[in-house]
């Protein structure tokens, strides 16, 4: 599924990327953590990741890849059959330019097509832009996200 903006001089898709071409998606990855984890450590993990509910897509602007995303399907007992996004990265001279409403439009429109009844993400609680953007596409703010390493 391919979704256009209206302006012609900032065409965006998104399209899958299959497991084989991982590699595209693992400097995106590195961009999100701090600090970044060891390339193995990410590729190991990317790797399992498509073996789970899991589907990669990258974002394209006339056809040059300037973002990736995850999405993770489940059935959850608060939720039914519901989808989370996963490490959204668009390149920072991007930002803002309405790339991330029409990625919200095609998950949206590609997940309920899978059947889901909700859409969920986590959001670092630092990401204060982040929080208002979401907020601005009808997510409301319904917990917090606890992690333990071990």
């Amino acid at each position: 599924m391919t979704i256009f903006t209206e302006k012609a001089w900032m065409q965006v898709s998104f399209n899958k990327i299959l497991k084989k071409d991982f590699e595209l998606v693992l400097p995106y990855l590195e961009k999100l953590h701090k600090p970044v984890p060891e390339k193995e450590i990410l590729k190991e993990r990317l790797l399992e990741m498509f073996d789970q509910n899991y589907e990669c897509f990258g974002i394209y602007k006339a056809d040059k890849l300037v973002g990736v995303f995850g999405l993770w399907f489940m059935t959850r007992h608060y939720a039914g059959r519901s989808c989370e996004v996963d490490h959204i990265f668009i390149e920072e001279e991007l930002q803002g330019t309405g790339i991330g409403r029409k990625l919200f439009e095609f998950i949206e429109a590609y997940i309920t097509s899978k059947g889901c009844e909700t859409l969920e993400l986590n959001s670092y609680v630092e990401n204060f832009r982040s929080h208002k953007f979401y907020m601005n596409l009808g997510f409301v703010i319904r917990g917090y996200h606890f992690l333990k390493k071990l």
